[in-house]
């Protein structure tokens, strides 16, 4: 028991011992050092409270090659002691972008796979150093608190134990271990927006400003959550009681504009707008109809979703 092995094992206990023995959990590994050093830590951790740990490697069938890395990560799993190894080949959807596309088909998969085998939770090896490009990914896009919160350590089904932890300590784990760790020739590729952002923008601003920006910024991350979950609270209040398709405008008015703004996206999102289409742009326009009246007609959003201000009211509605 090494000083890295046990502070990992340290931060995914507490979410294991939430659980029945006899549940299942899920454990996504790529290969890299983050994710090989989770499936680790879990699957120690697992044997003494009796739950039955599954693996999942992801081909993403972007690379040549992809099916033998994943047979490679496999037998690495089963020297760790896994007894069921998953790998699971999806289809990446690219016209969002490769990494878009990626994310969205794991996910998908990793939640249909955890649905088949009635898995209580899912991990996935994120760390510190991820949370911090996160915000700032966020921050490059303008992006409001809930989006500058990061990656939430826990929701639904989604577990990220390593968020306060860097990846100094999985590399330690991996080495400790004697684990094999497979370097992802995408984590190089300056063509990605967080790759630029953890070989280039990470690096000056600690060279440029200080140490300790990573921390800084999870920990900004943190915060924000905290402030976008009291946030959300107030709008839930603020919507119960009320019809989504014909809000008044004098309640509207009568809110705080973070509130009202969260009540105008929950509105939009009830008529039907696809998820994750609406952007803060589209909030402004429709929020314009509330305090900033002049005669102004209807606003058009994705998914055909109409909004207009008829007789003191923002009439939402889907126009097919």
């Amino acid at each position: 028991m090494t000083r890295a092995l046990v502070e990992l094992r340290s931060a995914v206990r507490p979410h294991l011992e939430k659980l029945t023995a006899g549940d299942n959990v899920l454990i996504a590994v790529s290969g890299g050092a983050d994710s090989l050093a989770l499936a680790a830590a879990v699957f120690a951790e697992s044997k003494e409270l009796l739950i039955n740990t599954i693996a999942v490697t992801i081909d993403h069938q972007l690379q040549s090659g992809s099916g033998d890395q994943a047979m490679r990560v496999s037998t690495q799993l089963k020297e760790i002691g896994y007894q069921e190894v998953i790998i699971e080949k999806v289809v990446v959807d690219q016209s969002s972008g490769i990494e878009s596309g990626a994310r969205t088909a794991r996910y998908a998969a990793l939640h249909a796979i955890a649905d088949t085998r009635n898995a209580a939770q899912i991990y996935l090896g994120h760390t510190r150093d991820d949370q911090a490009e996160t915000v700032l990914l966020g921050l490059a896009r303008g992006s409001g608190a809930r989006s500058l919160s990061g990656m939430a350590p826990v929701n639904g089904k989604i577990i990220r134990p390593m968020l306060s932890l860097t990846r100094e300590v999985t590399e330690q784990v991996c080495a400790d271990l004697n684990l094999t760790i497979w370097s992802d020739p995408h984590n190089v590729n300056q063509e990605f927006s967080r790759v630029r952002v953890r070989t280039q923008v990470l690096p000056l601003m600690e060279e440029t400003i200080g140490p300790g920006i990573a921390e800084a910024l999870a920990r900004t991350a943190s915060l924000l959550r905290d402030d976008a979950d009291a946030l959300d609270q107030m709008a839930d209040a603020a919507s119960q009681g009320h019809d989504l398709a014909s809000l008044e405008i004098s309640h509207l008015a009568a809110l705080p504009k973070a509130v009202r703004t969260r009540v105008i996206r929950r509105a939009i999102y009830a008529q039907g707008a696809p998820s994750g289409s609406i952007s803060a742009d589209h909030v402004s326009a429709v929020e314009a109809l509330v305090t900033s009246w002049h005669g102004q007609g209807e606003v058009s959003l994705p998914g055909g979703v109409k909004v207009a201000r008829i007789s003191g009211r923002l009439s939402l509605y889907a126009r097919t």
